[in-house]
């Protein structure tokens, strides 16, 4: 295939939490996001209380169709993935909890810019919080749309791949808690200007779900 020439090698990793202030932060360039932060950001939803009866079988069943649907995502690799299953990944990503962090690659690369180790391990912690355990996580790479549609898919793969096995490999994070998934050019952060580096990124959603929910 044609090198590809990209502008930088920097990557942004988007990692789901519905906080405003989050978002602000995300935006404040290479500044690190303390373990902390990351950790409350990504605290699973409140069920919702003063529901019908009807209401909460509704509820209960349609958690236990996501439980179902994610829990067998566990242990496949990402390219397994068909392009059906990548889309209802990112249809259920939508309501989850996010968080923005920057995290630099290598140009052209999906190795971790030294720069970026902080950001990284500081995202480890967070991920390590007992508040966070049982929790499934959908690590999504997106990359800028510069770049034929074959290549940034496989790059968006591998840097996916990359964040999955440092948490895995630094942190002991068990690894079928961690469902890589990419995305390529097709889902950019800013659709209004998608050659824009704050598309490149690994999107990093709690899917609130654990092994034991659904079988």
């Amino acid at each position: 295939m044609t090198s590809i020439s990209r502008l930088s090698g920097i990557t942004a990793i988007a990692l789901g939490a519905a906080l405003s202030m989050t978002a602000g932060l995300a935006l404040a360039g290479d500044a690190v996001i303390p373990a902390d932060q990351i950790s409350k950001a990504l605290q699973p939803k409140s069920l919702t209380r003063g529901l019908s009866a009807g209401g909460q079988q509704a509820d209960t069943a349609a958690q236990a169709k996501e439980a179902k649907f994610v829990n067998s995502l566990r242990n496949r690799s990402t390219r397994s993935l068909s392009l059906g299953e990548r889309e209802e990944v990112a249809q259920l990503a939508a309501t989850k909890p996010k968080i923005d962090l920057e995290i630099h690659f290598d140009y052209n690369s999906a190795d971790i810019n030294k720069s970026s180790m902080q950001a990284v391990q500081e995202l480890g912690k967070a991920l390590t919080d007992p508040s966070l355990k049982g929790s499934t996580f959908v690590v999504a790479g997106h990359t800028d749309a510069i770049g034929g549609e074959e290549y940034n898919q496989g790059l968006s793969e591998r840097r996916a791949d990359t964040i999955k096995r440092y948490l895995t490999d630094k942190f002991g994070i068990n690894g079928s808690e961690l469902v890589t998934v990419g995305y390529g050019k097709t889902k950019p952060k800013d659709p209004k200007t998608p050659l824009d580096p704050t598309n490149r990124r690994v999107q990093v959603v709690n899917m609130e779900v654990n092994k034991t929910a659904a079988k």
